[in-house]
């Protein structure tokens, strides 16, 4: 029998990780004071607080781009999370990266999205503009160091330093990395691995949405005839037009995952060679990111996120939605500050701490999108018991 330690497991990532990734053994450790884990990684324990946590349960129901309640078929913030985090591991494993470490950042990425996706974020960083605003990167941050509560000896989830800086340094054509204010040095590029996440997320929204978007009637295959991915995809699989059934959906979405993770592979080895790092430290060094699409389908990208933004984020059941969504929150959020004995207990516990806004702040993110619906009932629908 092969008897299991944290020894063997980083012994097994010096002879398979190639020499710019991150490995745990060469990690700067947690914040506070920890045990070494016994038979895991500390990205590996990492990963696992992660998924134990509250905020990752509430996923569940969190919006993505329909609310919950449209269908149960559609994505939500959870199984986005975890389509980033399969996409992420094949691209860790494909360039010898440390799957781990980019699991756990897949993971966190989105912890700190409030109820009703980007439209609930929008929001609530109007609620807060005076107040320090509110960006759901930073919301993730403060989740995992600060707000879950599980441990006697320390706030938040004591990760390691490599964990919590990828989730700081989270980008994508819709998310700014900013870390100011949280001790990272800012000359210093996102490691190999929180590249890798950050390119995952876009890889799996780019499919998703084209996926709910035809799944849901709000796009059709006619209004894509223009579009270059579509033609391209359609070109891959041999569809030629006419009723989209199921499964020909499904073979274009996979096929679309598959082209893109592909480019991104061999784009990123190509990169790699280029640049000559032989360690993490010269990858962040470098003035570019390495983990990226080629100039081609970097250009189909961009063409393909307009054609998504104007026919099914601004399409008007979505808009609608949106529009809703904001002003529940905004109710929530007025209500409460007005009348704070309309709050839990333990919200208002942490006013001294946190300031008003920013406690009743944090109590709007963290409601699933049901439970926000049915606080915005249980204060302004009449006969609703409270």
């Amino acid at each position: 029998m092969v008897k299991v330690s944290t020894q063997r497991l980083e012994d097994q990532e010096k002879r398979a990780l190639a020499p710019y990734a991150l490995k745990s053994y060469q990690s700067r450790g947690t914040e506070y004071p920890d045990a070494e884990p016994e038979y895991r990684t500390i990205f590996q324990r990492d990963r696992d607080r992660v998924i134990h946590t509250t905020a990752f349960r509430r996923l569940e129901y969190k919006t993505q781009v329909f609310v919950n309640f449209e269908g149960d078929y559609y994505r939500t913030r959870l199984t986005h999370t975890l389509e980033v985090t399969q996409i992420g591991r094949s691209l860790a494993r494909a360039i010898g990266a440390n799957e781990d470490l980019v699991e756990v950042i897949c993971l966190a990425h989105d912890l700190g999205h409030p109820p009703f996706g980007h439209a609930g974020e929008s929001a609530l960083n109007e609620c807060m503009a005076t107040y320090g605003g509110f960006e759901h990167n930073k919301q993730s941050y403060r989740i995992v160091t600060e707000l879950e509560r599980r441990y006697p000896n320390w706030p938040g989830l004591n990760l390691s330093f490599e964990a919590r800086e990828g989730i700081v340094k989270h980008e994508t054509e819709y998310d700014n990395s900013d870390t100011a204010g949280f001790g990272f040095n800012p000359s210093l590029r996102a490691s190999l691995e929180a590249q890798i996440a950050n390119s995952s997320d876009e890889m799996a929204y780019n499919a998703h949405d084209l996926d709910d978007g035809l799944r849901s009637g709000l796009l059709v295959p006619e209004q894509l005839a223009e579009v270059e991915w579509w033609q391209y995809l359609s070109n891959e699989v041999g569809y030629a037009g006419g009723p989209l059934t199921e499964l020909m959906r499904h073979r274009l979405i996979r096929r679309m995952v598959g082209l893109q993770l592909f480019d991104v592979i061999n784009t990123t080895a190509d990169a790699i060679d280029a640049a000559g790092v032989q360690s993490p430290e010269e990858v962040q060094q470098l003035d570019h990111n390495l983990v990226g699409h080629s100039e081609r389908f970097a250009t189909m990208n961009r063409q393909f996120k307009t054609f998504l933004y104007e026919n099914l984020y601004r399409h008007f059941r979505v808009v609608r939605m949106s529009r809703k969504a904001r002003r529940f929150l905004q109710d929530l959020f007025l209500a409460y500050i007005e009348e704070p004995a309309q709050l839990p207990p333990s919200v208002r516990e942490k006013f001294d701490e946190r300031g008003q806004h920013r406690a009743v702040t944090d109590y709007i993110a963290g409601m699933t999108d049901r439970y926000a619906l049915q606080e915005w009932e249980r204060l302004f629908v009449p006969f609703e018991r409270p």
